[in-house]
């Protein structure tokens, strides 16, 4: 299988990014190389060796400052060049500092380099700049476009393509005469009928087709229509209410394929064992930091009430198989047949559990089950065999939270929706969080929700 096509605006910032970062990576090369011969005759070992530290954290350190970003003017352009210029400069400070090698280099050296490596980018950035600005506005007039449809779909496409300003959009075409202009902003050009009158009169380049479903017999004839008319076509399928899942384009043997529902092993299969390699290194690493904290909640779990220390529940875990879920016990025994989660002030909550459930310290066994490889630090929270059976057929794509492990910590948990759901609409937003984690998946998306965890501890809404 091909792999998944990547988004070409995408791929016209990389290479705006990196065009300039190479060209100003090679100036201050060549400048400080420059400063050493002239003062030793000779440039020696520990400065090649600055030049290739520097081309290396030069990239996070302009990426994080966001240096050549096409937005910025010249002025707001060059002040975040001084920034990643600084940052980059005290990066290799720290380094050269932690290793004790600050002495094998001339502070005269290292000072001229300082200030005349932002003015030498600086000169650099203004024209750099300026083509790449021209460059840009020659695409644009190479992407005017036109929207055939009016439904949701091509409103939402039109929202999408006009917000960053950057597709000079003529207008809608409708495969309804009867339909209008929804709000003023996106007038409605012609039909069917007229799609080459328009696209010669108003000098399309290229056309999006967002037909709904029913609508999807226009496709062929238009596309044979517009074949001979010198004008990129896109084909955006609108696929109405249909909650698509880690959705994705490729090719199967030559032949477009469209992945409605894919989960991210089968579409990551690499950053998937990048995850759990994560994930075992650090919860193995956790078990062993907090063993005291782990300790002292079993001893207070079992003098607090009559019971076993651990309360293990099964819980639908990745791909639906059940597994049973570790925590530390909070509750006095129960009868836990019922779909009832825990309340404000629920009687069946310990005080020494009311403590344990408010720090979410009763979750940390859950280290094991993910040192056990059966969940994962990050993911959509495991609910209770039952509340799945509840919930199954009332929410939509309710079980499609159990495409990737589950999680001790998620998405919907650091935006504000952990504890109780006692309505349902509290739940499809749980929902709706858990889904927009597996359509967004990234390692780099884990780190900020472990990041973001701790400062989520004590919500008031957890009982």
């Amino acid at each position: 299988m091909i792999a998944k096509r990547t988004n070409p605006a995408v791929n016209r910032r990389g290479l705006t990014f990196w065009g300039q970062w190479l060209c100003g990576v090679t100036l201050v090369s060549a400048l400080l190389c420059y400063l050493v011969f002239e003062q030793f005759g000779m440039v020696s070992t520990q400065y090649r060796l600055l030049i290739v530290i520097t081309v290396f954290c030069s990239v996070p350190a302009y990426m994080l400052l966001h240096v050549y970003h096409k937005k910025h003017s010249y002025l707001t352009g060059l002040a975040h060049l001084l920034a990643g210029w600084a940052t980059l400069l005290v990066g290799l400070f720290v380094i050269a500092f932690l290793s004790d090698s600050m002495h094998l280099f001339s502070s005269e050296v290292l000072l001229n380099w300082a200030l005349y490596g932002f003015l030498v980018q600086g000169l650099a950035y203004i024209p750099l700049r300026y083509f790449a600005n021209r460059h840009s506005s020659r695409l644009r007039i190479e992407r005017t476009s036109v929207i055939i449809g009016s439904g949701p779909a091509a409103y939402e496409l039109a929202e999408r393509l006009t917000g960053s300003n950057r597709v000079p959009l003529m207008g809608l075409i409708t495969s309804r005469p009867d339909v209008q202009t929804r709000d003023g902003r996106f007038p409605v050009l012609g039909d069917l009928s007229t799609v080459r009158e328009i696209v010669e009169q108003y000098g399309i380049r290229r056309v999006y087709i967002a037909l709904s479903l029913d609508e999807v017999a226009f496709i062929e004839e238009l596309y044979l229509t517009l074949l001979d008319m010198s004008v990129d076509v896109v084909w955006i399928p609108d696929f109405g209410r249909m909650p698509l899942l880690n959705q994705s384009i490729s090719q199967i043997e030559q032949m477009p394929a469209i992945y409605l529902n894919e989960t991210p092993v089968s579409s990551h299969p690499a950053s998937v064992f990048s995850k759990e390699l994560m994930d075992r290194s650090i919860a193995l690493l956790a078990i062993i930091a907090l063993s005291p904290i782990l300790i002292a909640s079993a001893i207070g779990v079992k003098l607090s009430s009559p019971g076993p220390v651990l309360f293990r529940q099964p819980r639908h875990g990745w791909n639906g198989e059940i597994i049973h879920v570790m925590k530390f016990r909070s509750m006095r025994q129960h009868d836990d047949g019922q779909v009832k989660q825990a309340t404000r002030d629920d009687p069946r909550v310990t005080p020494f559990g009311r403590f344990l459930r408010k720090s979410s310290i009763d979750e940390l066994p859950q280290l094991f089950n993910v040192l056990k490889g059966e969940m994962s630090l990050v993911g959509p929270r495991p609910h209770a065999v039952t509340h799945n059976d509840y919930y199954s057929d009332k929410i939509m794509a309710y079980m499609a939270r159990h495409r990737i492990k589950p999680g001790i910590t998620g998405l919907a948990q650091v935006t504000g929706h952990r504890g109780e759901t006692e309505t349902l609409e509290k739940m499809q937003q749980r929902v709706e969080k858990d889904l927009a984690y597996i359509n967004n998946w990234s390692l780099w998306l884990d780190i900020k929700i472990l990041i973001k965890t701790p400062f989520t501890l004590f919500s008031k809404d957890v009982y």
